[in-house]
C-alpha cells in the first residue's frame, strides 16, 4: 500500500477504493437518463419557455452536466487506481462528490423552474431569444404549436406594449426617427419589441390566436388602453385579428353578442369592450374598423351584423367623449356599412326575395342606423348641431347626423334599383326602409337625421332641373313608391308630409319635359305599378286585384304639360 507523500507544504495520500460513494458516474448515467426524459416528452410550450428563459438556459445546462459528466468519470476513475489526492479536510471525497451532485440537481431545478413554475416573459434579459424564437416558430406555422405559444404571449403582453415606441410620444418618436448621429440609439429591447409587434400581425398567427387564445388579444388591447400608448405599431395586428374574427364564425365577435343571446359575456363583451369601447384607440390606430375593404363585397349578413355591433360600441364612446370632433374611423366604417346593401340590384325583376343575403343584409344595415340614432338620442343634440349644412361651408359644418342621413340616402339609392316586380319593389322600398325609419327615428336625434335626409332626397330630385340623371331618376322613383301620389290626410306620415308636397309638386311641373326631353331618365322614374299616361298626361299608381281586394284601384297624378320650347317650369 503506497503511503503519503509531501512535496513542499503539501502532502498527498491515496484515494481509498472503498471509501463511501455518494455520487458517481452510475448515478450520473441514472439521473442523465431520467433528465433527458423529461427533456423529451416536454411540449412546445416548455420547450419554449426554456429558450426563452431570462438566461441562456440550453447552452448553460449542456455545459453544467457536460462537466459534472466528465469529473463524475475522472473521480471514479481516480478511485479505482487509487491514485493521489490532496490531504485535509477542506474537501473531502465525500464533499467532492456532493458538491457534483448539487450542481446537477441544481441545472434540472433550474430547467423545471423556468419551465414549469416561473415562465419567462420578454425583457431585457432575453429579448433577443425571444423574438429569436418566436419568429422561427411562426415562420413554420404549424397550429397547434402556434396555439401554445400565442397563450404563452399573453403573459408577455404588458412587457411588449411597455417597451413599444409610441409615435405620439415625441420624444421618443424622433429619437426613432432623427438620423442624426449625436441622437442615442433605441434600446435593443424597444427594438425587439416593435419587431414582435409587427411580427404577430402574420395572418396564420391571429387564425390561432381568434380560434385558440383570444385572451392574447384581450390582454395586448387592455394593456393600450390602460398605458394610452395608442401609438404603437399595432396596425396591422389589429386589422388581422377583426378580420380573423369576423370570418370565423364562432370566434369572439359572435359569441359576444347580446345577452339575451350570449348570457354574461354577452353583457360584459370583455374582447370588444378592450378593442372598440375606446374611440381614442380607435381612432389612433385607423385600421381596427377596416379589418378586410376587399373581401367586403363576399360577407354575409351575420359578419355585417357583427361589424355593426363594432361599429356601434365605438359609436357609443364617440358620442361620450369626442362628439365635437370628425371621426375618421367612423366615417369610413359608415361608408363600408352602407355598401353592404349594394347587391340589391340583382333582386331587380325578381321574385320571392324576402330570404335573399341582399335582403338580409339591408335589416341589419336598417337596425344598425336605428340602434345608432338610439345612442345619438341618449346623448342628446348638442347645441352646436347645425339642422342644415349649406354647401359652401363643407365638412366642417356637418356632423354624424349628417354621416347618418348620407348613409341612409345611400342605401335608398341602392334600394331604388329594385323596381319589379311590385311586391318586392314594395317590400324592399316601403317595408324595409321607410316604414322602420318613420317609426324608429322618432326621437330628438331621429328627427334631426329625417331633417337633414328629407333635404339630401329632394336636392338631388331637384339637381335635374340642371341635369337629368338616373340618380335623381331613381330618388324620384323611391318617393313616388313609398309616399305615393296622393297627400295623406290626418296624422298619417305627417313628418314627411312637406317633402311629399315637394315632391308632387316638383312631379307635377317637369315629368312631361323629362318624357320628352330624356325618355329613359323619364322611365327610370318609375315602379312597376306606376305609369304614365300619356293621352291624359297624368301619372297612374296601379293597386292590383289580390288578397281582399277584388278589383283594381287607381290613384292618379295630373301633370303640367312643358313650355313650347320644351324648358323645364321652373
Amino acid at each position: 500500500m503506497v503511503s503519503e507523500s509531501c512535496f513542499v507544504a503539501v502532502c498527498f495520500i491515496p484515494l481509498d477504493p472503498n471509501g463511501s460513494k455518494i455520487f458517481g458516474f452510475s448515478e450520473f448515467l441514472a439521473g442523465l437518463a431520467l433528465m433527458v426524459l423529461a427533456w423529451t416528452i416536454g411540449d412546445v410550450r416548455y420547450r419554449f419557455r426554456v429558450r426563452t428563459a431570462p438566461i441562456p438556459l440550453q447552452g448553460v445546462t449542456f455545459s453544467v452536466v457536460a462537466t459534472v459528466g466528465v469529473l463524475t468519470l475522472l473521480t471514479d476513475l481516480w478511485r479505482a487506481q487509487g491514485w493521489f489526492i490532496p490531504q485535509g479536510n477542506l474537501l473531502t471525497p465525500a464533499s467532492w462528490q456532493a458538491l457534483l451532485a448539487g450542481l446537477f440537481l441544481l441545472t434540472f431545478l433550474t430547467w423545471a423552474w423556468f419551465a414549469f413554475i416561473k415562465r419567462p416573459t420578454f425583457g431585457k434579459r432575453n429579448a433577443k431569444r425571444y423574438a429569436q424564437t418566436l419568429y422561427r416558430l411562426i415562420l413554420k406555422g404549424d397550429p397547434t404549436e402556434l396555439a401554445v405559444v400565442a397563450d404563452e404571449l399573453t403573459y408577455s403582453a404588458r412587457a411588449l406594449v411597455h417597451h413599444a415606441t409610441d409615435r405620439n410620444n415625441q420624444n421618443s418618436y424622433r429619437r426613432n426617427q432623427d438620423e442624426d448621429k449625436s441622437q442615442l440609439p433605441l434600446p435593443k429591447v424597444v427594438g425587439y419589441a416593435n419587431d414582435l409587434l409587427l411580427l404577430i400581425a402574420d395572418r396564420r398567427f391571429c387564425r390561432v390566436i381568434v380560434e385558440s387564445s383570444p385572451g392574447t388579444a384581450l390582454a395586448i388591447f387592455q394593456k393600450i388602453g390602460e398605458t394610452k400608448k395608442y401609438g404603437i405599431q399595432i396596425e396591422i395586428f389589429a386589422k388581422n385579428i377583426v378580420r380573423e374574427a369576423l370570418l370565423n364564425t364562432n370566434s369572439f365577435l359572435y359569441h359576444e353578442a347580446e345577452g339575451y343571446e350570449s348570457g354574461l359575456i354577452g353583457y360584459h363583451k370583455p374582447l370588444s369592450q378592450a378593442m372598440f369601447g375606446n374611440h381614442m384607440l380607435v381612432e389612433t390606430i385607423g385600421t381596427l374598423l377596416d379589418p378586410d375593404i376587399m373581401g367586403q363585397s363576399k360577407w354575409s349578413a351575420a359578419q355585417w351584423k357583427a361589424y355593426c355591433r363594432l361599429v356601434l360600441i365605438t359609436l357609443n364612446d364617440y358620442s361620450e367623449t369626442s362628439f365635437w370632433n370628425h371621426s375618421t374611423a367612423l366615417y369610413r366604417a359608415k361608408g363600408y356599412i352602407e355598401n353592404a346593401v349594394s347587391g340589391l340590384y340583382k333582386l331587380n325583376a325578381v321574385a320571392n326575395t324576402w330570404d335573399s343575403d341582399d335582403v338580409h343584409c339591408l335589416r341589419v344595415v336598417m337596425e344598425f342606423i336605428s340602434d345608432a340614432v338610439k345612442i345619438l338620442d341618449k346623448k342628446g343634440v348638442p347645441n352646436h348641431i347645425r339642422r342644415r349644412v349649406r354647401e359652401e361651408h363643407g365638412h366642417p359644418r356637418e356632423s354624424f347626423y349628417d354621416h347618418l342621413a348620407s348613409m341612409i340616402f345611400e342605401v335608398i339609392f341602392h334600394a331604388a334599383a329594385v323596381s319589379s316586380p311590385q311586391w318586392e319593389c314594395w317590400s324592399i322600398q316601403h317595408n324595409s326602409i321607410w316604414s322602420p325609419m318613420r317609426h324608429n327615428l322618432n326621437g330628438p336625434a331621429g328627427r334631426v337625421v329625417k331633417f337633414k335626409l328629407r333635404r339630401l332626397l329632394y336636392n338631388e330630385v331637384a339637381d335635374m332641373n340642371r341635369f337629368p340623371n338616373f340618380k335623381g331618376a331613381k330618388i324620384l322613383s323611391f318617393c313616388l313608391n313609398v309616399m305615393g301620389l296622393k297627400i295623406s290626410e290626418g296624422d298619417f306620415d305627417k313628418v314627411n308630409r312637406p317633402l311629399h308636397k315637394a315632391i308632387l309638386a316638383w312631379t307635377k311641373k317637369h315629368y312631361i319635359w323629362l318624357q320628352s326631353d330624356t325618355p329613359r331618365v323619364a322611365q327610370a322614374c318609375l315602379v312597376d305599378g306606376l305609369t304614365y299616361d300619356a293621352e291624359n298626361f297624368q301619372l297612374v299608381k296601379t293597386y292590383t286585384a289580390d288578397g281582399l281586394r277584388r278589383e283594381p284601384n287607381y290613384v292618379r297624378l295630373k301633370l303640367e304639360p312643358a313650355q313650347a320650347n320644351g324648358a323645364p317650369i321652373t
